[in-house]
C-alpha cells in the first residue's frame, strides 16, 4: 500500500552500489538500461548534494590475494569479474564522488560486510538509507538486507537499481518490497523530493508477504509500487 512519509533532515545518507564501468563495457556484466539508472542516479546525487544529504559510494573491486573460497577465476588466474586491477571498476565518470565524498571499496555483495560502516553511520545520527545501484537481486539485495538488519530504514529507489534483464531487475524488486520492513519504495523524483523536506506518498509492506506476483502480473505489480 501507499502511505505519506517524510524524512527529517540530518537522518538520511545516500548509499550508491557498484555503478562501475564494467557493467557498460564488459559483454559478460551488461546491466539493462544502464544509461538511463545512471541519469536518474545523477538526480539523486545532485538533490542530495543540494540538501547536505552525505552520500557513500561503494565499489566492487576483488583481491585473490585473501582467501575466497569458489570464487570464480579466468584463464589468467584473476577474479572473472570486478578483480583488483581491472579498470573497468573504476566508478562511472558521471556519477563518480566529488570532493570530501566517501569512496569505499567491498569484496562482497552487501555494502556491510565485514566493515564499520554501519557503526560510523549510525553514530552520526542517520536512520534513513537511500539505495540505489547494480545488480538488484544480488548485491542491492544484500546491502538492503544487511540495512534493515542493523536497524536502518530503507528507501530503495526502483528505478536508479538494475541488472542484467529487466525481469531479473523487477523481480529482485518486488521481492525486497515483501520483506522491507521499516522502510518503502519508491522512484527517483519521489526520492528527490523527500530530500528536500517534502512529504510524499510511497508503497511500504503492509503485514508479512502481501505481494505475490507470477510471470504474468510482475511488471504490473512492479509499476504500482
Amino acid at each position: 500500500m501507499k502511505s505519506p512519509i517524510s524524512i527529517r533532515r540530518g537522518t538520511v545518507a545516500a548509499v550508491f552500489v557498484d555503478l562501475q564501468e564494467e557493467h557498460r563495457k564488459d559483454e559478460r556484466y551488461l546491466v539493462e538500461g544502464f544509461a538511463d539508472i545512471l541519469a536518474n542516479v545523477r538526480r539523486l546525487q545532485a538533490a542530495a548534494r543540494r540538501n547536505f544529504v552525505p552520500l557513500y559510494h561503494f565499489a566492487y573491486i576483488v583481491d585473490l590475494a585473501e582467501a575466497r573460497p569458489f570464487h570464480p577465476v579466468d584463464a589468467g588466474g584473476k577474479s572473472a569479474f570486478s578483480d583488483k586491477d581491472d579498470p573497468l571498476t573504476a566508478i562511472c565518470h558521471e556519477v563518480a564522488p566529488q570532493d570530501g565524498e566517501a569512496m569505499l571499496v567491498k569484496q562482497e555483495a552487501s555494502a556491510f560486510g565485514t566493515n564499520d560502516f554501519a557503526k560510523k553511520i549510525k553514530a552520526s545520527g542517520i536512520e534513513w538509507l537511500i539505495i540505489a545501484g547494480v545488480w538488484t537481486e544480488a548485491c542491492i539485495d544484500a546491502t538492503v538486507k544487511d540495512a534493515v538488519a542493523r536497524g536502518f530504514r530503507v528507501l530503495l529507489v526502483k528505478d536508479a537499481c538494475g541488472s542484467g534483464s529487466i525481469a531479473m531487475h523487477q523481480t529482485g524488486i518486488l521481492n525486497l518490497a515483501n520483506r522491507l520492513y521499516g522502510g518503502a519504495v519508491t522512484n527517483t523524483l519521489d526520492a528527490c523530493r523527500l530530500m528536500a523536506g517534502d512529504t510524499v506518498n510511497v508503497w511500504q509492506v503492509e503485514g508479512s508477504v502481501p505481494l505475490r506476483f507470477t510471470f504474468e502480473n510482475a511488471a504490473q505489480l512492479y509499476a504500482e509500487l
